[in-house]
């Protein structure tokens, strides 16, 4: 292959076909010597945009670099340089929401539960977008205290400004992973809202039968869903979420999957399993409380009429604080409620009154 000089060190050599106008296409090298070593670079072709011109440009440089010891010799290290510093200012000019929409939340989509990832692009975009659009190593505490005061105006709860805090929290924590970004999260010296969630309203025996018995007229799934998280202690969204498959009938007890803070066993009382027995049953995969025509409606509207019929009976007349509100977690604290207190007990055998059903290392068993 033959190489014609330019002069200065620059050759080239002719493609055998193509050609760049009117004249056979040109690739482009330079040569010259570093500590007694002969470096070749080799440029490019001319119809890629390295002409005769740049080329000599480019070797004057790395030439002299070569003679000096400042920068790079070679074009290799040249290209990686300016790599570094092009990744280097992207770095620096990576907004917080860019990292948040682009990486962060497509992440959370895959690797949280549908709910979690919910809620954190929501908190995103309705308190954080428009507060800290800018780069990650511009956001100071003062970005976030605003976040805060702005959250707290709204009216919302201390528990709900946390969880913006933590999203905060762990997007910087993968930022730094990822490194994109360097330092503490601004959040570490931001002072947390301090809460104050704990339901303190408990049902009475009393009160219990009687919403489970207006509850009845409402509807068969709603009547069984309250039955069940008074007697075994379980959320709304782990009663919807239920398949025949978690019910174990010869331990007596059922499977909750995917829960809010793991997978756990909740055992049933002769009350929750006869309830459970006189349920149509389904398929292994099939829900115990099904949807309806393929929708949420089922469950949406049990929690609906939950909250009528807790009204109609009048249990939040007068209520201001929403501690001291029935909801339908009212139920799961009654039945942690009267486990604690181990008196006058929900959860007894028809038989035995007095038997009662005790935590225990994070189960519930019998108490003989």
């Amino acid at each position: 292959m033959e190489w014609f000089s330019v002069g200065h060190g620059l050759q080239y050599r002719k493609h055998e076909k193509r050609k760049h106008g009117v004249r056979f296409d040109r690739y482009f090298r330079g040569r010259y010597t570093v500590s007694g070593k002969t470096i070749t670079v080799g440029f490019g072709w001319e119809s890629e945009g390295w002409t005769q011109d740049k080329c000599l440009k480019e070797l004057v440089t790395l030439k002299e670099a070569a003679k000096t010891g400042q920068g790079p010799v070679t074009l290799k290290e040249k290209q990686s340089e300016a790599e570094q510093k092009r990744k280097a200012e992207q770095k620096q000019n990576l907004t917080f929401g860019q990292f948040i929409v682009g990486t962060y939340l497509p992440q959370s989509k895959q690797d949280k539960k549908p709910g979690s990832y919910a809620m954190e692009e929501t908190l995103y975009r309705i308190h954080m977008n428009s507060l800290i659009n800018l780069p990650l190593s511009k956001i100071a505490p003062i970005h976030i205290e605003r976040i805060k005061k702005n959250m707290t105006d709204k009216g919302l709860s201390p528990r709900t400004i946390q969880y913006a805090l933590q999203v905060i929290r762990h997007a910087f924590s993968v930022a730094n992973k990822m490194g994109v970004y360097t330092g503490p999260s601004p959040t570490k010296a931001v002072k947390w809202p301090k809460l104050d969630n704990l339901k303190m309203r408990y049902l009475s025996v009393d009160e219990a039968e009687t919403l489970l018995a207006a509850l009845k007229n409402k509807g068969k799934n709603l009547h069984d869903a309250a039955l069940l998280s008074l007697h075994c202690g379980l959320r709304f969204g782990e009663i919807a979420a239920l398949t025949w498959s978690c019910v174990n009938w010869d331990a007596g007890s059922l499977a909750i999957l995917n829960a809010k803070t793991g997978s756990r066993t909740a055992y049933l009382t002769d009350r929750a399993r006869t309830m459970l027995e006189g349920r149509e049953r389904g398929n292994p995969d099939d829900l115990i409380f099904p949807k309806r025509s393929g929708r949420t409606g089922g469950m949406e509207r049990a929690s609906r009429l939950f909250m009528a019929t807790v009204n109609a009976l009048g249990f939040n007349a007068g209520v201001s604080d929403r501690k001291q509100k029935v909801t339908f977690h009212t139920l799961r604290h009654t039945y942690a409620t009267h486990l604690y207190e181990a008196s006058h007990d929900l959860y007894f055998d028809a038989e035995e009154p007095w038997t009662c059903y005790q935590h225990h290392d994070g189960q519930i068993c019998e108490n003989e």
